[in-house]
Parts: structure tokens; sequence; C-alpha cells
């Protein structure tokens, strides 16, 4: 964890009875309570973060010691724009995304939303399987942007206009797997893919998440994305309400090398971890 530190301790002589001994061993005893403390910090800044802001604080996001998510993150895919999605366990449908900037090396939050996960909770995305409804977790870039509606004044994204012969392919056997298609190719079964026309409230606005895109594999997963708020919990996806996905594209820069990365307050899909 990036918070943790190790103090630097001499080894003492075995069975030393010396005052000397006696100081040393006083002092390894105080850099592990000191350690202990770190770890501890950094974990209750994580459940801080994975808890939905209240509306009225600002600014919102921000832990007890006001250390920034992304500050104890392993990775942020070294760029200057990072969205979090950050969510309490593996069990959880809700949780929170934020999105932060970096200015001349110190990232500031720049907003945050109320989010919603897969109906089936959250799940290691390298070894997600396709048709669990779970939001696969880690760290990935967001490769261009889509809807029904037009982009929000200042968007700079790449942005794609769906229309009627928009589809995301999931069919595991076509070559335009995890793809949009436009029509839809002969080897892409309408069945096992998804007319984004279908769904103009979700797909008003969305941001394409790079899992499973550069490489596919196939039965891992295909069309997870940042998009509107539906009813519930997503097949996989993270949603947010209409009015943070306008934000969020509007602030989204490509040069800046955005990446989003997903995960849980603690365990092995901790967000820190990725």
């Amino acid at each position: 964890m990036p918070m943790t530190r190790t103090g630097t301790t001499h080894p003492a002589t075995a069975g030393a009875t010396d005052p000397a001994g006696r100081t040393r061993r006083a002092h390894r005893g105080a850099v592990r309570v000191r350690a202990a403390a770190l770890t501890s910090a950094a974990a209750v800044a994580l459940l801080a973060l994975a808890a939905p802001a209240p509306a009225a604080t600002a600014p919102a996001g921000s832990s007890a010691h006001h250390i920034p998510l992304p500050v104890l993150m392993a990775d942020t895919g070294g760029g200057d724009q990072l969205i979090t999605a950050l969510a309490p366990t593996t069990g959880a449908t809700t949780g929170t995304v934020r999105w932060w900037q970096r200015h001349n090396g110190r990232w500031r939050q720049a907003g945050w939303a109320p989010a919603r996960f897969g109906s089936g909770g959250l799940t290691e995305g390298r070894t997600r399987v396709q048709g669990t409804s779970t939001t696969p977790t880690g760290l990935y870039d967001l490769p261009f942007a889509f809807g029904t509606l037009p982009p929000p004044p200042g968007s700079a994204v790449a942005y794609r206009r769906v229309g009627g012969d928009s589809w995301w392919c999931e069919d595991n056997a076509s070559a335009s797997y995890n793809r949009w298609v436009a029509p839809l190719p002969a080897d892409c079964a309408a069945g096992e893919s998804e007319r984004l026309a279908d769904h103009p409230t979700q797909y008003a606005r969305a941001l394409v998440i790079g899992f499973n895109y550069h490489r596919p594999v196939h039965g891992r997963g295909a069309g997870i994305f940042l998009h509107v708020n539906g009813r519930g919990a997503t097949a996989g996806c993270v949603s947010v309400p209409a009015g943070a996905m306008a934000r969020i594209l509007s602030w989204v820069r490509p040069a800046a090398r955005p990446h989003i990365a997903v995960g849980t307050a603690y365990g092995p899909t901790a967000l820190t971890r990725y």
C-alpha cells in the first residue's frame, strides 16, 4: 500500500539486556506502531471515499485525512485525469464515482456523483465471465464516447451519435466482438448483441470503458460503459445521473490521457491495487 512505510532498524545482539538493547527494541516497536497507524489511515480514507458523499458537503470526497484517492493508488494510468468508481465491497451495487484532475503534480477532486454497478456486484476484471452481470474491477482507458443525444457543450472527447443501425457486438463467435458496429455484420447475431438505440435513457450519453477492448478475450465480456442511470443496477456497467454524465464528458480531455479505475474499498479488488 502506498501509505505503508517502514523505518530503518538495526539488528540487536541476541539476548542483549543492556540499556542500548532495550532502547533498540523500543524503537522497533514504535516503528511497527507507526506503520500500522499509517496502514489504518489509508484504509479509513478508502472507506470514507467509498460512501456516497452528502449532497450538502463541499468539497465532497475528501477523507478525514484529506488524502486524495489517486495518491493512494498503485497506478493512475500516467495521465492528468482520472475517474474512480469505488464500491464498499464486491457484493455492492452502489458506490461513488469521483473525477480527479492533476495540476502541478497535485491531484484535486473535480466532481463526484453517486454510482451504480452491476446487479451481480463487482469482480476482478482479469477473470470476469460474460453474462454474470458483474462490473469488472481494474484500471482502464476511455477509448471514445457515444450517445443518442449530442455531446454536451465544451466536450472534446471523440463522440459517436447513436443511430438506428448502431450496435455493440457481444457475440462471442463474431470477429467484431466487443466493438461498435453500424450496421450489424452478418457474423454477429442480433440476439447476442445490443442495439444501442433501444436504450435511449442509459445511452443518452456514455463513455466506453476499455475493459477487454484492445485485445478482446472472447467470453470475458463486452459492452462495459460509464453511462446514465437506468431504473436500477446495471448489467455490468457503471452508471451515474444524467447531469453528472454530462459534466464528466465536458471535463474529459484526451490530451490528459484520462483513465477510469474501478474497485472496492479493501481486499483483493481494492481500488488502490490497480
